[in-house]
């Protein structure tokens, strides 16, 4: 018996010796149980400079570097354009317009030489107006021509080793192409959102001549004047406006085509102005009341409601009740269209006009003037 209690306390003395060695040593074998416990599976790391799958850093990187954050200062006069549900997305929606006042926008730079691009509600009636880069460099900018018909401005600053904007393709842009919006929302700082194409050629009458860009990217107040890029970086549109009925993003946005703010800047910078073509009549959409009350018959165009004496499309023979259905060898559906093909053609040069009176189809020979400055009827 002797013997097989000492066997028994020799084989508890081992047992406790190897229990202590396990807690003081805790071999790697030995892993922990319960909620410590996880399976964790590490990715490989990427390799310097490589760009994960999918990521549009790299377009993002280049454009953002040519979008700049507008400060402006407006006095009592500084104009106040809200157009509920339609917000362009600048100042506060409840700032008082009788008092002095601040706003945040953004720009893009589109040439070495110092000119921007932005909204013309950004910068009407600012007394001031400094552009903040994204390398964090400072300076005043210098309003060289505006043109509220299209919500465009021209700025230029004066600073060198500028970064520039490459300008893309908005006429072969196809709805689902993927896009970015570049500006500085709130005034947070530079923000990068992704979206699509929602649609193209949107005429939301928020402005007179209009072909706007619809995106669900998120843009929100201080957007305005922006960048709408594509997938490579380069620049597609100046986000202008959205719908909503709440002052942020409802996922519909509305960009000014680059190939419409290209043919604005060039002008203004060779011109000091937009000259536009004018042709003096009142165009309407061809619905049944106006066809029943003109005696229309056609079935596409634009009706001519009204016609400015002594004006371009009177001299031509233009009379109310015409129906016009290409300009300048551009097919016009909507008053849209004609308003764009109107404006593209140059003042002193004669174009035909193909209208329908009747039911008889004429080509009339116009020569258009140059376009009066908003706020007159006819076009």
């Amino acid at each position: 018996m002797k013997r097989y209690w000492l066997l028994f306390a020799q084989s508890i003395t081992v047992l406790l010796a190897a229990y202590f060695v396990v807690l003081t040593l805790k071999p790697a074998w030995l892993a922990p149980r319960g909620e410590g416990a996880m399976g964790l599976v590490q990715a490989p790391a990427l390799a310097k400079g490589e760009v994960p799958h999918g990521s549009f850093r790299t377009a993002a990187h280049n454009a953002a570097q040519a979008v700049v954050s507008i400060s402006v200062s407006k006095g009592h006069n500084g104009a106040k354009n809200s157009v509920p549900p339609w917000e362009r997305f600048f100042n506060d929606p409840d700032a008082d317009p009788d008092e002095s006042s601040s706003g945040i926008g953004s720009g893009v730079i589109v040439s070495s030489s110092g000119y921007l691009l932005t909204n013309n509600h950004v910068v009407e009636g600012a007394e001031q107006i400094e552009v903040v880069l994204n390398d964090r460099r400072r300076a005043r900018a210098k309003v060289i021509g505006t043109d509220p018909d299209s919500d465009l401005a021209v700025l230029k600053i004066e600073l060198d080793k500028l970064p520039v904007m490459v300008l893309g393709d908005s006429e072969n842009a196809q709805v689902g192409d993927m896009v970015l919006a570049i500006g500085n929302p709130f005034g947070v700082g530079q923000t990068v959102t992704s979206g699509i194409i929602s649609a193209l050629g949107r005429n939301q009458r928020i402005n007179t001549f209009e072909n706007f860009i619809q995106t669900d990217a998120a843009i929100n107040p201080g957007n305005s004047g922006g960048a709408l890029v594509d997938s490579q970086g380069r620049l597609l549109g100046i986000n202008t406006a959205i719908y909503s009925r709440s002052g942020g993003s409802l996922g519909i946005g509305f960009a000014i085509p680059i190939s419409t703010a290209k043919q604005v800047l060039e002008s203004i910078v060779r011109d000091g102005q937009v000259t536009r073509g004018w042709i003096g009549i009142e165009p309407n959409e061809l619905v049944p009341e106006i066809a029943e009350a003109f005696g229309i018959v056609a079935e596409r165009g634009v009706a001519v409601t009204g016609v400015m004496q002594g004006g371009p499309a009177g001299k031509a023979g233009l009379v109310p009740g015409d129906v016009v259905l290409s300009i300048g060898g551009t097919q016009v559906d909507d008053v849209a269209h004609l308003l764009s093909a109107v404006a593209v053609l140059k003042p002193g040069v004669p174009a035909t006009v193909e209208i329908q009176r009747k039911k008889t189809v004429l080509a009339l020979s116009i020569t258009p003037g140059v376009r009066p400055k908003p706020g007159k009827m006819l076009r």
